[in-house]
């Protein structure tokens, strides 16, 4: 579908743009609420490599609070945190990238993913290669409440030009030296909106981004998400490979059904003989049973051959 189109459908407007508070048939989009616990999610723990041990080296990270140095988003702010891994060298081969949406909560020492130890435990371990870890928060522009979802959720290619044209330079200049420029090496991954907007990335740019990881993707009609399956199974296969993971308790709202939609973003991926993977569990709208399951995500997503 071409941008045009696109607006002229008016996809591009989200409901909660329009109004947030609306309620049909008693249902609301608030009740998103009750699935970020479920008790689903209790079975669901951060795997053991978010638990390296005092031996492992570590990598750094670097905090950036309030960068606005966006000329996609201009106006905007957003925290953002880089990972290198232990023993960098700039003057060494390019290394690979992973880019997280909403960052924060990947890289959260206490969350449920735990990004950076997993790094250092599957670095040690010999099981990646160097990877810079880049953690971006969605932009804050002053009166408008749904930046995040203009930047996520939206179908445009606009994120990854943000991406290309914006952020990744600075982080080149921060690590003193070039990111690697092959797909293969080039991993987004995000939850819910940041799902949707991983795989949009991937699907607009493949040639910069040739690994995905959606995690409770907002494949739903938000701002036209719920187009995906059949833009998938009509649309001649992208070189990029896909890791994606939905629960039985995801939400279920006005947008539409995270679980069904996730399945059917799915089952078009497999239609259409992409490289991928769905993990269906039993958990909510939340990174329990993503981060439960994030070493083995990588590990095959990185795998060699088929």
């Amino acid at each position: 579908m071409d941008l045009r189109t696109y607006e002229a459908l008016g996809l591009h407007r989200s409901l909660g743009d329009v109004d947030p508070t609306r309620v049909v048939n008693g249902r609301a989009n608030r009740e998103i609420q009750g699935a970020l616990s479920t008790p689903g999610d209790r079975q669901y723990h951060p795997n053991p490599e978010a638990f390296p041990d005092e031996a492992t080296p570590h990598g750094r990270v670097a905090s950036h609070r309030g960068w606005a140095q966006s000329r996609v988003y201009p106006a905007t702010t957003r925290d953002l945190w880089i990972y290198t891994p232990p023993g960098f060298d700039p003057a060494g081969p390019p290394p690979a990238l992973m880019v997280f949406n909403d960052g924060g909560a990947y890289l959260d020492r206490a969350g449920p993913v735990r990004a950076a130890a997993v790094f250092d435990t599957l670095l040690a371990a010999g099981e990646m290669v160097p990877t810079v870890g880049v953690f971006v928060m969605p932009g804050q522009a002053e009166g408008s409440p749904q930046q995040r979802s203009l930047e996520y959720d939206s179908l445009t290619d606009d994120y990854a030009r943000f991406l290309l044209e914006d952020l990744l330079p600075f982080v080149e200049r921060e690590i003193g030296c070039r990111l690697s420029a092959d797909a293969d090496r080039r991993t987004i991954c995000g939850i819910s909106s940041g799902g949707i907007c991983a795989l949009t990335a991937a699907w607009r740019r493949p040639e910069a981004f040739g690994r995905v990881v959606s995690h409770c993707g907002s494949f739903t009609a938000i701002r036209g998400g719920h187009n995906y399956p059949f833009l998938i199974r009509s649309t001649p296969r992208k070189p990029i490979r896909v890791w994606m993971q939905s629960g039985s308790a995801d939400a279920d709202i006005l947008y539409g059904s995270w679980p069904l939609a996730n399945q059917e973003v799915a089952a078009a991926l497999a239609f259409a003989g992409y490289d991928m993977k769905f993990v269906f569990g039993e958990g909510g709208h939340n990174l329990r049973h993503g981060g439960a399951l994030f070493a083995d995500t990588l590990r095959w997503l990185w795998r060699e051959g088929d």
